[in-house]
């Protein structure tokens, strides 16, 4: 990729710190990761209705919707998939400034690209959530039918069959999908939201 020089980045007279104060609560990335199936989406949307109902500024960006449009260029091999992770933590990172609480849901399977999500941004801006899930109830799920497609050789590169998946090693939240229910998944991301004192609060 080509990258200019002749580029300045130019400062709003509106700052994160007065777009957080309006809306009181912070902003941060809540980064879904998991095995395709494992109720990364499911959890997403019913996380964002959740805090939209407790007047919450969100945005969800789910991996196949990114994909229809600002990554449309982009398949699935090993350095597509890292650049697509490395679009959508650029794209979480504006809307963290924006003073937006952003719920996103990708497989991600790179340890490496998604410490890159973190390092983008400011230490407390990132909670990685693993949506832990056997490979077997993944695929006995298989809501689009991909781990059929991968089996009988229709789809290469598909993570968990045949291409890896580095589960995170200390994710702020795991969620145990074959456990807890998914208003159960919803309360504990909203518990520990406000316990760390992400919302309800008037950011300085």
């Amino acid at each position: 990729m080509v990258s200019s020089n002749n580029i300045t980045w130019h400062d709003s007279e509106v700052t994160k710190a007065e777009r957080q104060k309006r809306n009181k609560h912070k902003s941060v990335v809540i980064w879904f990761t998991g095995l395709s199936g494992s109720g990364k989406s499911t959890i997403s949307v019913a996380l964002e209705k959740a805090l939209y109902e407790e007047q919450v500024h969100t945005y969800r960006l789910d991996g196949d919707n990114v994909r229809h449009g600002l990554n449309h260029n982009l398949g699935f091999s090993p350095e597509d998939r890292k650049e697509n992770i490395r679009r959508i933590g650029e794209v979480s990172k504006l809307m963290v400034d924006a003073g937006l609480i952003t719920i996103t849901a990708f497989i991600s399977p790179y340890q490496a690209d998604r410490d890159g999500v973190r390092a983008l941004l400011a230490e407390d801006e990132f909670i990685e959530v693993y949506t832990l899930c056997s490979l077997d109830e993944c695929e006995s799920r298989d809501p689009k039918g991909l781990y059929q497609k991968a089996r009988n050789g229709e789809i290469s590169g598909f993570t968990g069959i045949n291409a890896p998946y580095e589960a995170p090693q200390h994710p702020e939240l795991i969620i145990d999908t074959e456990q807890d229910s998914i208003e159960v998944a919803v309360n504990r991301i909203i518990e520990y939201l406000k316990t760390h004192h992400y919302l309800n609060v008037t950011p300085e």
